[in-house]
């Protein structure tokens, strides 16, 4: 299993206009330089009033499959 941590801040109405499609992925870059690509809609249990904001911690498995995100 492979951890990545990632800090993300994204307002309500960004999410809500780039990100709530199903098949749209986020792409950011992790707290130790690795660029990262995934599925937006396993943010969406995170998603506030306010937006998404905070740190949160991504598993892969050895693939490179998703298998959990939990703040960190």
């Amino acid at each position: 299993m492979n951890r990545i941590i990632i800090d993300i801040r994204i307002s309500n109405e960004e999410y809500l206009k780039q990100y709530q499609q199903s098949n749209c992925m986020v792409n950011t870059v992790s707290r130790d330089g690795r660029s990262i690509m995934f599925p937006a809609n396993i943010l969406k249990p995170f998603l506030l009033h306010s937006g998404i904001s905070g740190s949160f911690c991504i598993v892969f498995d050895s693939a490179g499959k998703f298998q959990s995100i939990s703040r960190y």
